[in-house]
């Protein structure tokens, strides 16, 4: 099931660690240079790593994706070919974009002072990571992502 793949990227995949939260994936961004504690962090947590490194060693027990791409775009069109992933649109915009934790709903009432006048007055639906505080609604950036995923050639 596409639900449980979960993922780790090496430092120079910032970019599509959002991406793939934006899909719903568990994805952690390591940005250290340890790539030994990369390896251990990916099977104590059972993550698939994902990195542009090819120095990276190969480890048994452990998925390790090269990402050929430099270019976001690129990236996340790899990544979906290569794991055969299709975006589901029940997961999407289900984990926080900046650290990882699964959203959830939060009352509109408890957002009138923490969002724009205009958003909290066109709006009905909020959501908030429990970790950061970030509050999310759906916004343009839903359109956003769904026409970039038909660039790509993969759709919701």
């Amino acid at each position: 099931m596409v639900r449980l793949m979960k993922f780790i990227l090496s430092k120079e995949l910032g970019r599509l660690a959002k991406w793939l939260r934006i899909l719903g994936f568990d994805a952690v961004y390591y940005n250290q240079d340890n790539l030994s504690s990369l390896i251990i962090q990916a099977l104590r947590d059972e993550r698939i790593i994902l990195t542009r490194n090819q120095r990276l060693p190969q480890a048994r027990g452990i998925k390790i994706v090269l990402i050929k791409n430099e270019k976001i775009k690129k990236q996340v069109a790899e990544i979906l070919k290569t794991l055969k992933i299709k975006p589901e649109p029940e997961i999407m915009f289900s984990r926080c974009i900046l650290c990882n934790a699964q959203l959830m709903d939060i009352a509109k009432e408890k957002v009138k002072d923490k969002v724009p006048e205009y958003v909290f007055k066109t709006q009905g639906y909020f959501i908030t990571c429990p970790k950061c505080q970030r509050i999310y609604w759906q916004g343009t950036h839903w359109g956003n992502v769904t026409q970039t995923l038909k660039e790509i050639g993969s759709s919701v």
